[in-house]
């Protein structure tokens, strides 16, 4: 009976070795644009932020794993390097510097990058996708399908993947994308029919909890705020109720994309969270 019992805990300890999930080895934010919020009551279906303003940052995401590099969200497009702030729109946003350039501070080439995953469909966060053609490009199903039905609006800067035998993967609610649980893409539909977030395992930081645009800001994450653009509320108030829980029972470091106060969590580039 003795011999069963430990046979029985070590195939026990065993699973649960294997069931761990992995880590991969870096993480560094990038500056993928800046907003100036005009109107700030887009962001209330409830209109809690009348004659409010608010400046946002826009951020993306570089993982390496070993020899592998994945981006996570692109930013703003290009183009709006150096942009005027325009005062009589809702939102005016801005560029500093491209991802490319930020890469090759690194010594990381374009062609390096082999997967870009996408929160949502947004041009900020698509808007720099088409400068690494080379990668495979995962995304909500929900999303891909909005942007191949409108191939020259919100589909536009993701059209090298819109095509038939396209590199690119619709995901469907939650997805491991390394196969280790070291990189989750979480479902978090709502915000867009496909909206997704990444979970990011690190050996010394430990879980980051990234939320594509689950919410823009705390103060809104904290009141259910909904944004007036966001398509399903119910599905919304259910995303950030999940972000919330999850955040909380996996310790993790949540930040919020487009709150420069949860993106100052990360060290700043080119330090990388490992």
């Amino acid at each position: 009976m003795k011999r069963l019992i430990a046979l029985t805990a070590a195939l026990l300890m065993g699973s649960a070795a294997q069931a761990a999930p992995g880590t991969v080895d870096k993480l560094w934010r990038l500056d993928c644009g800046h907003f100036r919020v005009n109107q700030l009551n887009i962001f209330s279906d409830t209109q809690a932020y009348g004659g409010q303003t608010r400046d946002l940052v826009g951020s993306c995401y570089l993982i390496k794993d070993g020899d592998a590099y994945m981006l996570w969200d692109t930013g703003v497009p290009a183009a709006m390097i150096g942009a005027k702030t325009d005062t009589t729109q809702p939102i005016s946003p801005s560029l500093n510097r491209t991802i490319v350039d930020q890469l090759a501070e690194l010594g990381i080439k374009p062609q390096q990058i082999g997967l870009i995953g996408i929160s949502h469909y947004h041009f900020d966060h698509t808007g720099q996708a088409a400068s690494f053609p080379k990668a495979k490009l995962v995304i909500g199903a929900g999303d891909l399908k909005a942007a191949r039905a409108d191939k020259d609006g919100i589909g536009k800067p993701i059209a090298p993947w819109l095509g038939e035998g396209a590199k690119v993967e619709a995901v469907e609610g939650d997805k491991d994308l390394f196969g280790d649980g070291s990189v989750v893409m979480v479902s978090l539909p709502g915000h867009t029919p496909g909206h997704h977030g990444l979970l990011v395992r690190l050996p010394k930081t430990g879980a980051v909890l990234l939320s594509g645009d689950v919410a823009h800001f705390h103060e809104n994450l904290d009141s259910d705020g909904i944004p007036t653009f966001n398509t399903d509320r119910a599905d919304s108030l259910a995303a950030m109720d999940r972000f919330r829980k999850l955040g909380a029972s996996l310790k993790a470091v949540s930040v919020l994309q487009h709150d420069p106060r949860d993106v100052g969590k990360l060290p700043a580039f080119p330090q990388g969270a490992e």
